[in-house]
């Protein structure tokens, strides 16, 4: 039986059913970010308004955060009752939380309250999806194929984070409830394929449910990541709330839970996190290398697009309110280097090993984080276009055959918990990296961005009392209005001050060049620390995927590694 399921049309089938499923998950990842503005103004809410920072927040990072805590869970139940039957219920929760999110039938803080509700019911949907994906196809295709089936459903997934910057950007424009709509269709055409033809190849293996460790791990998880998350919000007279006691309590019960966690899963007899599995040396370099990798990546995601938003594309003449659309669309070379490298290098690490692609590639987005360290910040447009170009190449060639090579590591009947484990990492890097890459934006521009304001909105006529109290409002307002596409010198006045300057003045100040030319020296220091850390990080988990050994492949009669 599974030598038939293994070959012929059903492993086709089962690519490109879970790629669809795996595009769907991560394109909603990050299509409700560059759709804020449209989604806040049709609720009628400005997420910029001090009481309101949270709603922004949860709207950006409750999927991600559920998605880390819930795949390592969702992936062992795959393995006790059947991956399948996991994948299908995945599709059923996000079409049906697709639905309730495109009728939301609240507004103001309700209407936001709705929204970040069914997103969570929509991460858990996706959680399904990604969580046994991997699993589902490595249990259909033969070893020496699943490089290539793994890199075309790995490399979807991480192209779908980017083209929902795009797609995000397009839906918005006709109207803020299309950017859940899109869904809906896709959703109910996996749902019905999915049940139709997939079928359970693995066997499932019953066992207790490991209550303690799901729940320290998904609380200590949440905990961790969500008092990260609050880190970056401004607490008393500080830029950030590092020095916060719920941060630092957060940060504490969620490191407490996770040792709990750990010592809860080496007593179980059919623990939900396999630890043992870090004892085989691909699997646990796979998943350093990934979480570093992730990290990364996140921070060149959020950076770039502010880049792009709040200096270039208003320096280059777009209005405020068209540059989240237009950062998308700027950004696409990355997502051309991830489908072009992405299968390419699945395919040839199916016969050569995916020490040399991983390694080789992690090095490619190191150099092209220290290319976009050396670019001015209005930069050429080309020379920005073949950095991105390169850190997807660099980025595909690590994806896939990491990825294919943590899977076909691991026993047959772990692979859905292996899954759910190499996703936490993925998906935690991601959810981290808002964390640690803003806070060390927000320092970088707390210690010069005051002083520049002062100086600057003085010179074009606004009060020094205004100018001072302006120059003393967190940093992460600024960013956070660039990041939405909102005129960042219109939020930080607003309307009455603006009233009182001469209209050669107000003229200059709402224009597209007096705030990034401004805020363009501070910036780049902030990108400089940024940069230099993720390009650390690349070169860090270059280090680990080199470390991963040769070849290695778990079979049901043992394991056995080709050099």
């Amino acid at each position: 039986m599974t030598t038939q399921l293994t070959s012929g049309r059903y492993k086709w089938v089962a690519l490109s059913n879970t790629t669809l499923g795996v595009l769907m998950s991560a394109l909603d990842g990050s299509i409700v970010i560059i759709s804020l503005p449209a989604i806040f103004r049709g609720i009628g809410l400005d997420p910029l308004a001090p009481g309101n920072i949270g709603y922004l927040l949860w709207m950006i990072l409750g999927y991600l955060l559920v998605q880390a805590v819930l795949v390592v869970t969702l992936g062992r139940l795959g393995d006790m009752f059947g991956r399948v039957k996991m994948y299908n219920l995945g599709f059923v929760v996000f079409s049906a939380a697709s639905v309730a999110l495109s009728f939301d039938p609240f507004h103001a803080g309700g209407g936001a309250l709705w929204l970040i509700g069914w997103r969570i019911v929509q991460a858990v949907g996706g959680s399904m999806l990604t969580a046994n994906s991997a699993a589902i196809l490595t249990d259909a295709f033969p070893a020496e194929q699943r490089g290539m089936a793994l890199g075309v459903n790995q490399i979807t997934a991480l192209a779908g984070q980017f083209l929902g910057l795009v797609v995000g950007g397009l839906l918005a424009e006709i109207d803020w409830r299309a950017v859940f709509w899109v869904s809906v269709p896709f959703g109910l055409l996996g749902t019905i394929w999915s049940i139709r033809s997939l079928r359970e190849v693995g066997t499932p293996k019953r066992a207790k449910v490991d209550w303690g460790g799901n729940v320290t791990f998904a609380a200590g998880t949440a905990l961790l990541l969500a008092a990260i998350t609050y880190g970056i919000q401004p607490y008393g007279g500080a830029a950030t709330g590092w020095g916060s006691p719920w941060v630092l309590g957060g940060i504490g019960a969620g490191v407490l839970l996770l040792l709990l966690f750990g010592l809860i899963e080496t007593r179980v007899a059919a623990p939900m996190f396999q630890l043992s599995l870090f004892k085989i040396r691909a699997f646990a370099a796979g998943n350093v290398a990934a979480l570093l990798t992730s990290v990364a990546r996140g921070g060149m995601q959020f950076m770039l697009i502010i880049w792009l938003q709040g200096i270039w594309l208003p320096l280059h003449g777009y209005d405020y309110e068209r540059t989240p659309l237009w950062a998308g669309i700027y950004l696409l070379p990355l997502t051309v280097g991830f489908l072009v490298a992405g299968p390419v290098s699945g395919y040839l690490s199916d016969r050569f090993g995916a020490r040399l692609f991983s390694t080789g590639g992690l090095l490619l987005v190191a150099a092209a984080f220290l290319g976009l360290l050396a670019l001015p910040v209005d930069f050429p447009y080309p020379a920005f276009a073949a950095l991105l170009v390169l850190s997807g190449i660099g980025q595909g060639m690590f994806s896939a055959p990491n990825t294919s090579a943590i899977m076909s590591s691991v026993p047959t009947e772990q692979r859905g918990v292996a899954s759910g484990m190499r996703a936490t990492f993925q998906n935690s890097g991601t959810s981290l990296s808002i964390g640690v890459f803003f806070s060390l934006m927000i320092a970088g521009l707390a210690s010069s961005l005051p002083q520049t304001l002062t100086s600057g909105l003085q010179a074009h006529g606004v009060p020094a009392s205004v100018a001072d109290g302006v120059a003393q409002l967190p940093p992460v307002s600024t960013l956070f209005a660039a990041f939405l596409g909102s005129n960042p010198v219109g939020h930080l006045l607003g309307p009455d001050v603006l009233a009182g300057l001469s209209p050669a003045d107000r003229s200059t100040l709402t224009g597209g060049e007096f705030f990034p030319q401004l805020v363009s020296g501070p910036f780049h220091h902030g990108l400089v620390v940024v940069f230099t850390a993720a390009a650390v990080m690349a070169v860090v988990a270059a280090v680990a995927s080199a470390s991963r050994g040769a070849r290695y492949f778990h079979t049901p009669e043992g394991s056995k590694e080709n050099r």
